[in-house]
């Protein structure tokens, strides 16, 4: 039986089949291997030629292929082998993964813009009959004629292509508020009923092509600025895809078999294929291995894995085969979590970016008013050029540009830092983060990670250094505290050990059995009772029968500590280590890193007290940590950032996630921060400009409306184009030359 069979067993069909009203099954498919046109076009054909097939949606930004087929002509391993001879090998996705919004959204968008263009180039061939009437004689017939089939050219523009503008401006108005919207369904359906009257009284001027070119270039800037937040979210999907649906489980007979991953439990042992992705996170128990983890950290460069190590889900086994212990698996994997934050940070941007814009609305209110000033203006002198010259004000000064420049900035800063390892979970951070003056770091995990020698173990009983290393390394897996975790990195190459009935104590240390023996390994008075000595800053293994081994664990900065601190403190930020560690460790820290100020000895409680003393003398703060002890400064600070080591509560807590445990994520945030700010300024001060230049000209009479719906759309085009520059330069260079 090959791999594609085991997609036959119904159990396993029924989480990626979604049954259709008409009787057909859907499925979405993962290709990680779809590029250029021409493969898409080439596999597209493809799965059409099989039978049964209905239909065929290819989203390449997201790697997502959706097939709509008849499962009765065609079986799921059959459409799985069929990619696989287009050398495109297909992972089935959960069904709850079918997410139509983005595909309808988008299709939805498309189809308006056609209808739009379509019948605006069809009104314009009759205006030109209209304008030839002008210099050369047209008989009013003919020119009645062409008006009336303007008018009805216009009609499916009106009622389907303008339709979200006139819905929008309709829930403004409900919500009693000005937006985008409301100025432009003000301007179409003005122009289009001025039209029609004068159509059907055969008298005046008509606008209708001013009215279908206007709805058709804001439809155009509307579907670029989609295209680019759909491709933002494209690189959330492609985390939470990450992870596979079946694994192959050895039996307690060490026989295989193949099931789906989401059943696996802690404690099964997984066979892993070379070019096969982790089913789940757990224990590595095969000697050495390569893994491909850029999905998880973004760094492309194999890393080498030995036994005894941790390996996380949705990465790929460059060398193989390996035997994994299962300790998370579903949805309480990394991969999972991080796509389930991945998708917290679109809802919020989007959330964030409705609730702040309070200066459009503004802008709205000013341009209305300034709409019915034109309009009674040229009432007083010329009411025969009154409605031409407000509509002129109304279509050039539309605050599109305005709109689209924050969600056209922060999407495209969405995208960028997600594929630089840095996840947004809160976007206003970003309007924040280039002004920090002040950076409050952890030490423990955040700009340190401990570290253990074999010199640095002592045994006092119970056998050799390296069967007792084995033991606490047992315990020490079951913990994702950094000093756990340089334990059980210590230990890799050694027999591997499983504990059980493990308990964890936060601020003490980890307790449970490792062969039938109790065991407590973490600080003296946890291991050895409250009457213990409390100056030791020792690990400590102990049984029932008292210490079995010491573990003199070393702390070294992190790799990019040093340059990330540096080029904080070049920018102007202030540096202060806050830690619940002992003074002596601290200061060690901090005169390595050159850091004058740090604090010794500080609970949860005195760490917010020194960050609301910060806020208090007029600090804009920023909070970097990774344990539960930070969770109040997290969350107190301007800005806060966990490293996506530390624990879930601190990551929930943050408005960056730094994906691969390098702080250098804090630059590369800040560095694409301050872009987004230039960009969002250099947008409004594009459209205050272009709308200082054009408004004067428009109330003046000078501007028909068609010429002023072409400027409009293409300064709002231009807008969105300039934010797709954001991360690719450096952040001394400017971005656009407002």
């Amino acid at each position: 039986m090959n791999s594609y069979d085991a997609w036959a067993h119904p159990r396993l069909a029924a989480q990626v089949l979604r049954p259709r009203r008409d009787g057909h099954s859907e499925v979405a498919l993962r290709v990680e291997s779809l590029q250029g046109a021409q493969q898409v076009l080439r596999l597209e054909q493809a799965i059409h030629a099989l039978p049964g097939v209905r239909g065929v949606s290819v989203d390449a930004p997201a790697r997502r292929v959706r097939v709509v087929w008849d499962t009765e002509r065609t079986t799921l391993p059959s459409l799985l082998q069929a990619f696989a001879a287009m050398r495109c090998a297909a992972q089935p996705l959960r069904s709850d993964s079918i997410d139509d919004t983005r595909t309808r959204e988008s299709h939805d968008m498309l189809k308006r813009l056609l209808v739009a263009g379509m019948f605006a180039m069809q009104v314009m061939t009759y205006a030109f009959v209209i304008y030839i009437g002008v210099v050369d004689f047209v008989d009013f017939t003919t020119r009645g004629l062409f008006r009336w089939l303007s008018l009805i050219s216009t009609v499916p523009v009106m009622f389907y292509s303008a339709h979200p503008f006139t819905v929008g401006a309709v829930q403004e108005l409900r919500e009693r508020r000005l937006g985008i919207n409301l100025p432009v369904a003000l301007a179409v359906w003005l122009v289009f009923f001025a039209s029609a009257f004068s159509t059907v009284h055969g008298t005046g001027e008509i606008y209708f092509d001013s009215v279908t070119m206007f709805v058709f270039l804001l439809l155009a800037g509307r579907y670029v600025e989609l295209r680019a937040r759909h491709r933002s979210g494209a690189l959330g999907d492609a985390v939470i895809d990450g992870t596979p649906l079946l694994a192959e489980r050895r039996k307690a007979d060490g026989t295989l078999e193949t099931i789906p991953a989401i059943e696996l439990l802690p404690g099964d042992c997984v066979h892993i294929s070379e070019g096969s992705t982790v089913p789940a996170d757990g224990v590595l128990e095969s000697s050495r291995i390569q893994v491909d983890e850029a999905l998880l950290t973004g760094e492309s460069t194999p890393v080498t894995r030995q036994r005894g190590e941790h390996l996380a889900a949705g990465s790929v086994l460059l060398t193989g085969p390996a035997q994994l212990r299962v300790e998370h698996g579903g949805d309480a994997t990394a991969a999972a979590r991080i796509g389930a934050l991945g998708a917290h940070a679109r809802l919020t941007r989007e959330a964030s970016v409705l609730r702040s814009d309070v200066e459009l609305r503004r802008f709205v209110a000013r341009v209305l008013i300034l709409t019915v000033a034109t309009a009674a203006g040229w009432l007083l002198f010329d009411p025969s050029r009154a409605f031409a010259s407000a509509v002129a004000v109304l279509v050039i000064a539309c605050p599109c540009a305005f709109a689209l420049t924050a969600p056209a900035a922060l999407t495209r800063a969405l995208g960028v830092l997600a594929q630089r390892g840095v996840l947004v979970a809160d976007s206003a951070a970003l309007a924040v983060l280039d002004r920090v003056d002040l950076a409050m770091l952890d030490k423990t995990g955040t700009l340190t990670v401990p570290h253990l020698d074999p010199p640095d173990i002592e045994v006092l009983r119970g056998g050799e250094a390296s069967t007792l290393l084995a033991i606490a390394a047992a315990l020490a897996r079951e913990s994702s505290h950094p000093v756990a975790q340089a334990v059980a990195n210590a230990a890799a190459g050694l027999p591997l050990l499983r504990a059980e009935e493990v308990r964890v104590t936060p601020g003490g240390g980890i307790s449970g059995q490792v062969d039938g023996r109790e065991l407590r390994l973490g600080q003296i008075t946890f291991a050895l009772g409250s009457e213990a000595p409390r100056s030791d800053d020792r690990l400590w293994l102990a049984d029932a029968g008292g210490a079995l081994a010491t573990f003199r664990l070393r702390e070294r900065p992190r790799h990019d500590a040093q340059a990330t601190i540096d080029t904080l403190r070049g920018e102007g930020v202030d540096i202060l280590i806050a830690s619940g560690d002992t003074s002596s460790r601290v200061a060690a820290t901090a005169r390595t890193l050159g850091i004058d100020t740090w604090h010794a000895a500080q609970t949860p409680e005195d760490k917010f007290e020194l960050l609301k003393a910060a806020r208090t003398h007029g600090h804009i703060t920023l909070a970097v940590g990774d344990g539960t002890n930070d969770v109040p400064v997290l969350a107190g600070a301007d800005v806060s950032a966990a490293l996506a080591t530390g624990t879930e509560v601190a990551q929930a807590q943050a408005d960056l996630l730094l994906l691969h445990g390098h702080l250098r994520g804090l630059i590369e945030a800040r560095v694409i921060a301050r872009q987004v700010q230039q960009v969002i300024a250099q947008g409004r001060r594009w459209s205050l400009g272009y709308n200082l230049c054009a408004i004067p000209f428009a109330a003046l009479g000078l501007v028909p409306p068609w010429l002023a719906a072409i400027g409009m759309s293409l300064s709002s085009l231009a807008v969105v184009v300039n934010a797709w520059r954001i991360g690719r330069q450096q952040a001394s260079q400017p971005v656009l030359h407002a």
